[in-house]
């Protein structure tokens, strides 16, 4: 060992006194001397340094210089070698830059302990949802990781940590009878936005497919055919293809090199390996959907009516004043009259429409490894791999789903879902 410690004089007006501390003196890898100032005594200083070689001689040695880089500044190097979907890039950014960089962006990762994280989570959480709160500790400790393995620090301290003691969540959620629409609902909701854009809402609520699935479904993906050999035949049904190489309407932003941001659409891939599916369509939405597509002059399928991708905060537009109902609006510049509309079911969205296809799943009866693969989910456990849908499985879904729009039609009275 060749550590050592060496005396250091404070200074006090430009004087030195006679006061002194010690400082570390140890050998880094590259050859060069290391030192660590603050030690009370020598042994301290001397034992400090010794252990520094021991680590180095063992290949586990982090450099306490880079321990003391502030969390901020790793957090810029940690995402700019992450490659998540764009989205997943956003939601991470806007973690950190509404709750966690406020409060952690100058501390030294060497500094970081769990007492003081949790206690930061229970202060988040009298303002947060908690799952915004577990988010945010999440990333930090995904973070904290990298940091380990980047070799800034030697452990993560928040690695395999729970949160304790949080408050009871302060976020209003949603009834089920707020969330869950029935199926005369979807069919008014539909004839209100009309054949073009009501369309899409029943789709949602008769398939449970996914807002950027759909905005993204090109044509050729619409109505193709599922062929598998049952009962001594052929049992067949018009699909939805979500394709892996097709992709969905990822929409999210985007940052340049100088941190500015600005809005992005494009197709990618799925978001994982299940959500690629084929997804079983009802008799009486394949026959809307023929007639959609007879007429139809673009190439996606539920685009604005000039044929662009929909802006979600666009589709949020047409779809609220629909579901909650609007004051009659006289013509104005450039702007026709609007008659009032009475709410159908306020607060309703896209995902309340994929929920409700679940429930109605659920409600019908439907097979579970069949429900979790319509949904695009990952079967849980074992039997995920054992258990596959079978044709029956799929006729009985599909006959439960098309009894549920024939007998809202009825209760509703009506011999179309569009007049006229």
């Amino acid at each position: 060992m060749v550590a050592y410690a060496e005396k250091v004089f404070k200074v006090k007006n430009g004087k030195k006194t006679t006061k002194f501390t010690w400082r570390s003196r140890y050998k880094k890898p590259d050859g060069t001397w290391g030192s660590e100032p603050g030690f009370p005594t020598k042994r301290l200083a001397e034992e400090w340094g010794e252990r520094q070689e021991v680590a180095i001689s063992e290949g586990r040695w982090v450099d306490p210089e880079l321990s003391r880089k502030k969390f901020g500044g790793f957090v810029t190097e940690w995402m700019a070698a992450q490659k998540p979907r764009g989205r997943t890039t956003m939601n991470r950014w806007e973690r950190l830059e509404s709750h966690v960089l406020p409060r952690w962006k100058d501390t030294q990762l060497g500094a970081f302990n769990w007492f003081d994280v949790e206690a930061w989570a229970r202060e988040l959480a009298l303002t947060a949802a908690r799952s915004t709160v577990r988010d945010c500790v999440q990333l930090m400790s995904r973070i904290m990781n990298g940091a380990v393995d980047k070799r800034y620090v030697t452990v993560n301290p928040l690695a395999g940590r729970r949160l304790t003691g949080l408050p009871a969540d302060t976020v209003k959620r949603k009834s089920d009878e707020e969330t869950v629409a029935e199926p005369e609902v979807v069919l008014q909701l539909a004839r209100r936005l009309g054949p073009v854009y009501g369309l899409h809402v029943i789709t949602v609520a008769w398939t449970g497919l996914r807002w950027e699935e759909l905005a993204g479904l090109h044509r050729r993906n619409a109505l193709l055919e599922r062929r598998q050999k049952h009962d001594g035949g052929v049992f067949t049904c018009p699909v939805i293809r979500i394709d892996e190489d097709e992709g969905v309407l990822a929409e999210y932003t985007v940052r340049d090199e100088d941190g500015k941001r600005r809005a992005f659409r494009a197709l990618e891939p799925p978001k994982n390996a299940k959500s690629a599916r084929d997804v079983d369509v009802p008799p009486f939405l394949a026959q809307l959907l023929e007639k959609h597509l007879a007429d139809w002059p673009h190439d996606f399928v539920f685009t604005t009516k000039t044929g662009k991708w929909w802006w979600r905060s666009y589709w949020f537009e047409v779809l609220r004043p629909a579901a909650d109902g609007r004051d009659e609006r006289k013509p104005g510049r450039g702007r026709p009259a609007s008659p009032a509309w009475e709410s159908i079911m306020r607060g309703l969205t896209m995902r309340d429409l994929r929920h409700t296809h679940d429930s109605w799943q659920e409600e019908i009866g439907v097979a579970p490894v069949l429900g979790y693969e319509q949904m695009g989910h990952k079967y849980p456990g074992i039997k995920g791999t054992y258990r596959h849908p079978t044709p029956p499985m799929r006729k009985f879904r599909l006959e439960g789903l098309q009894g549920l729009y024939e007998r809202a039609m009825r209760n509703l009275g009506w011999e179309s879902v569009w007049e006229g």
